[in-house]
């Protein structure tokens, strides 16, 4: 898929300590596509940063545009919070 980080995404990222490669990760191989506001979709994936603990990268994407644009993205250790039971 096509996809542009938007400068916000990059400089969250960068704070985050979130590599560039983990985040291209989810958007080619999301596990999963959640709806959230307007028209923004959050892909997401169970990942293991490297430290033996499972944390859930989220990329809210905004696909209203073409192409998408990647608005931001974090992880959380809130993984049930966000994950939806399919």
């Amino acid at each position: 898929m096509n996809f542009k980080f938007s400068l916000h995404a990059e400089e969250e990222m960068k704070r985050r300590r979130i590599s560039r490669k983990f985040v291209e990760s989810v958007l080619n191989d999301p596990r999963q596509i959640v709806e959230e506001y307007g028209d923004k979709k959050a892909y997401q994936s169970q990942i293991d940063f490297g430290k033996g603990k499972i944390y859930l990268l989220r990329v809210i994407v905004n696909e209203a545009v073409n192409p998408k644009v990647v608005v931001t993205a974090y992880k959380t250790s809130k993984i049930n919070k966000y994950w939806r039971q399919q």
